[in-house]
């Protein structure tokens, strides 16, 4: 996830756009901005110099500023003397007023009134912009600085101790501000979560400085990765946003296994958990290296969906404690109780409850038009056949969505004729 690039298409969509003046900051500041968020595997977008050939922006450069969710401009000292860069402004700031994109501004080394007041290099820019012939190009440009200048950020480089100091404060504004945009799991849609889920924080035990691993177990459709989500993006959140030093969900490690190997999805855990994605993949061993960086790290990893097939790698992974750095937290979801090992604490998923599967398969198989006192009954008795499991239930209920009661009832004649007779 943690990368950059120019290859866009319509679909194309990045967490961020970095704005600046090449030859202020290229190879010195912006690379280390970029470095910080590759390591928080932010998805960024970054121009190369084939972009920014003749006189009008790229469209490549307008896709990725209208689909990227936050823009970063670096203000420096020749920013303003960019026609391409005022361009690029101009563009962020009409996301920023019809989208809501969120702007990031960054001061390097510049004073924001100089800006503002178009004074110093800013002023000396624009004695050499008023040859222009568009004046509206021009008077656009001046009042994007000044909007700029007025937007909240990173407004004096200079009250930061050193550069590092000020990349990383970057790198963590972003991230706390894309989590809060992140839409959280639909855990409404699974009814009778809420207190799994809190049981699932409660076993994590956060606040310790120990190693954990919980293994989530249960039947497939039972809601195992709805919890691990739910459960991931709550302890993601503001609250703990500086709680661990990586973090990576990865899902369906079954059928990602079987599909791309099980050293690609061991290799590309380690990849997402340190942002790192230059490393040696497809090895049976993993170098003392990797294992001394995890060691000093404070990593937050859910695998999901883990069967019989990535044993070895998840014994490689987890097998031992020692091999993360304290208050590291391992979450795994599987069908298979044999593969959580002796160390994992383990949590059976329960069914739901009569009254919430009841409550889940209505929502399924009923509109708000179409709920009569017969077929409110008949649902708690064909809810009773999915043993409260909550992928079943929304199956069964979607497959009795606008039918007519004698299919009900035939639905229902054939579920006992399989399952036997239930007593609600």
């Amino acid at each position: 996830m943690a990368s950059s690039s120019t290859n866009l298409n319509a679909q194309s969509k990045f967490d961020v756009f970095l704005s600046f003046r090449g030859e202020d900051t290229r190879t010195g500041f912006t690379s280390h901005v970029v470095e910080a968020l590759r390591r928080k595997q932010i998805q960024f977008f970054i121009d190369n110099e084939e972009l920014r050939r003749g006189e009008e922006i790229s469209p490549a450069l307008l896709s990725a500023i209208e689909t990227s969710d936050i823009s970063i401009i670096i203000f420096s000292k020749n920013y303003a003397s960019s026609t391409w860069c005022l361009d690029e402004l101009v563009r962020i700031l009409d996301c920023k007023k019809r989208n809501g994109q969120i702007v990031v501004p960054v001061f390097y080394k510049v004073d924001p009134s100089d800006m503002r007041k178009q004074m110093g290099s800013f002023g000396e820019a624009f004695v050499h912009h008023e040859r222009i012939p568009c004046e509206v190009r021009v008077q656009k440009w001046r009042d994007s600085l000044i909007q700029a200048s007025n937007i909240s950020g990173f407004h004096d480089s200079r009250s930061f101790r050193n550069d590092a100091e000020l990349v990383e404060k970057i790198a963590e504004d972003i991230s706390k501000k894309l989590e809060d945009m992140a839409d959280p799991p639909n855990v409404d849609g699974f009814v009778g979560f809420n207190s799994q889920i809190e049981r699932i924080k409660s076993l994590l035990c956060l606040e310790l400085d120990d190693v954990r691993i919980v293994g989530i177990w249960g039947m497939g459709g039972i809601g195992k990765t709805a919890i691990a989500e739910a459960v991931f993006h709550q302890i993601s959140s503001r609250e703990y946003s500086n709680h661990f030093d990586g973090k990576c969900f990865m899902r369906n490690v079954r059928e990602e296994s079987r599909k791309m190997g099980a050293l690609y999805v061991r290799d590309e855990a380690i990849s997402r958990v340190l942002g790192e994605s230059n490393l040696k993949r497809g090895t049976l061993t993993i170098n003392s290296y990797i294992w001394k960086r995890l060691r000093r790290s404070k990593v937050l990893v859910v695998l999901d969906d883990v069967d019989d097939n990535f044993i070895p790698e998840l014994e490689s992974l987890v097998g031992q404690l020692n091999l993360y750095g304290p208050g590291s937290r391992i979450i795994i979801t599987t069908r298979n109780r044999g593969v959580l090992g002796v160390n994992s604490i383990v949590y059976k998923v329960k069914g739901l409850e009569h009254d919430k599967a009841c409550e889940l398969f209505c929502r399924k198989a009923l509109s708000r038009k179409n709920r009569s006192d017969d077929l409110l009954e008949l649902s708690k008795k064909v809810a009773c056949y999915a043993d409260g499991n909550p992928l079943a239930l929304e199956v069964l209920g979607s497959s009795l969505r606008q039918k007519s009661k004698k299919q009900w009832y035939n639905k229902l004649h054939d579920l006992t004729l399989i399952s036997g007779p239930r007593i609600i």
